[in-house]
Order: C-alpha cells, then structure tokens, then sequence
C-alpha cells in the first residue's frame, strides 16, 4: 500500500489485498457442526436401535438408507463436497448410486434376501 504525503490517500493498486477464492465462499459455522454431529448421533442411535429390532425383510433397506444419508452428510459438509463444482457432485453421486446398486445384486446373487 503505498502512501502519499497526505496521509488520508491510498492507493488502491496495492496487490498485498487479500481476495476471497472461490473455495473459501462456504461458511459453516461451530453452531452448524453442532447440528450436523448431534443430526449424526441420533441417525446411529436409530441405525443401532434398528438393527436390535424384527423388521424382516425391511432391516437392510432400512439401515442403508440410514447409511446413505449419514455418508452424505459427512462428504457433503466435512469434506467440503457441498461446495464443490456440480461435476464433482454429479460423479460423486453416480459413483455412490453405482456402489449401492452392485451391493444390492452381489446380495441378491447371494441370495442375502430370500427368508
């Protein structure tokens, strides 16, 4: 920054200024990971009181459901994914659906769901 013999003139071509990236635009805040990890806790809770009932044939579903929705939450806010490029989501996501979707068949192959 560099000043002239008035002291109340800047020079604005200073390049010392510090500029926000576009990676830096996401602001979670303390109180928002409080909410996350407390949204965490309970969906384990319920993931484990699940697990401990006779549900049948709607335990697996039910649990990765649970599993999908706590795995996309921490890749969405702990690993920043969320504020990312939408390719980044997008090939996220397939990949995601497409590893559910083989475990779901190697399941199947092994017959995991007949009772």
């Amino acid at each position: 920054m560099t000043m002239t013999s008035d002291a109340a003139t800047v020079d604005s071509t200073d390049t010392n200024d510090t500029t926000v990236d576009e990676h830096d635009s996401h602001d979670v805040s303390d109180k928002q990971y409080i909410i996350i990890a407390l949204l965490l806790a309970v969906l384990t809770a319920a993931e484990v009181i699940v697990s401990y009932l006779d549900i049948g044939a709607w335990l697996v579903p039910t649990l990765l459901i649970m599993m999908t929705v706590k795995f996309a939450t921490i890749v969405g806010y702990f690993m920043h994914l969320k504020f990312d490029s939408a390719i980044f989501k997008f090939m996220f996501y397939v990949g995601l659906g497409m590893a559910v979707a083989l475990y779901g068949i190697m399941l199947t192959t092994f017959h995991f769901f007949i009772t």
